[in-house]
């Protein structure tokens, strides 16, 4: 018999994964399996959380956004743990690169039948996370919505919230290593993505791939301001890359240096930068569809 722990951020999504993780619960204990529930009292206890889910033999089913899935990620990368996971929270981008269904009953079919999967994840620091590095613009777009109050749809809070961060964010003299190459400009921001989404379905790097052992930089220079905001359905579609002002490379170590900038991880703050970034390759195991 099948056994599986839900862990969840109950503060994910405004509060919407407490029932999600009933509701899984409810439908793996359907399924046959023996299911336990745990809501998260925060980052400091996900150690010990997937540490008694390996001592119990059991998968680990994540449920929250993509904050929840990066605060388990290194516990589940240190134990070698295979988990599944919930998209319950406001951006959810790491499940959408993963192409596991925004459905929160067929996610959860992905725990009892779904294929175990390595993917890369990111070792920034002392901290490993699942979908990208950056400090810039977004940054500051980060700050905004997770200050939030909630009560727009979380699309829209994105939304607002990039338009207010390129009106407010000054652009920054950029300095950026990827591997043995250097680039300097001034501009809006960088991003090492190793998932290609972020900002609530933005394809901010359309090519990334999480199978790959490599980050897909993307660069994004000084241009006009009210271009750039004229062009976000851009960043949702993925066509921005043929804009001059985005420069893209490959690498899987890169370090960004921008003064006054502070880094952020899957929306969640790292500190100023320089930060440096280094692919972590196959560092998950993830239950995906076949």
């Amino acid at each position: 018999m099948s056994a599986f722990h839900v862990i969840a951020n109950p503060l994910s999504g405004g509060g919407r994964a407490v029932q999600v993780a009933r509701e899984v619960a409810a439908d793996l204990g359907d399924a046959g399996a023996t299911v336990r529930i745990t809501f998260s009292p925060g980052i400091e206890a996900a150690d010990g959380l997937v540490k008694d889910t390996a001592a119990a033999g059991e998968t680990c089913v994540v449920v929250g956004g993509d904050g929840m899935v990066s605060t388990m990620a290194g516990p589940l990368h240190e134990h070698d743990l295979p988990a599944a996971i919930i998209p319950s929270g406001r951006g959810n981008d790491f499940a959408r690169q993963l192409g596991i269904p925004e459905n929160i009953h067929d996610a959860a079919r992905l725990a009892v039948g779904g294929v175990e999967t390595r993917v890369d994840a990111i070792q920034v620091g002392d901290r490993v996370v699942v979908g990208s590095v950056y400090a810039g613009v977004d940054s500051r777009v980060s700050q905004l919505v997770n200050s939030s109050s909630g009560r727009l749809p979380s699309a829209a809070q994105y939304q607002l919230a990039s338009v207010r961060g390129l009106l407010q964010f000054a652009p920054r003299d950029y300095r950026v290593e990827v591997d043995d190459e250097v680039f300097e400009y001034r501009g809006f921001t960088a991003i090492a993505a190793n998932s290609g989404f972020y900002g609530k379905g933005m394809h901010i790097a359309p090519d990334a791939d999480v199978h790959d052992g490599l980050f897909d930089v993307v660069m994004v220079g000084a241009g006009n301001r009210l271009k750039f905001i004229r062009a976000l359905p851009q960043l949702y579609r993925g066509t921005h890359l043929a804009n001059p002002e985005v420069t893209v490379a490959r690498g899987a170590a890169v370090r960004i240096v921008a003064g006054g900038v502070e880094a952020y991880a899957d929306g969640e703050p790292l500190g100023p930068t320089p930060v440096t970034a280094r692919v972590l390759p196959g560092a998950l195991r993830i239950l995906l569809n076949g």
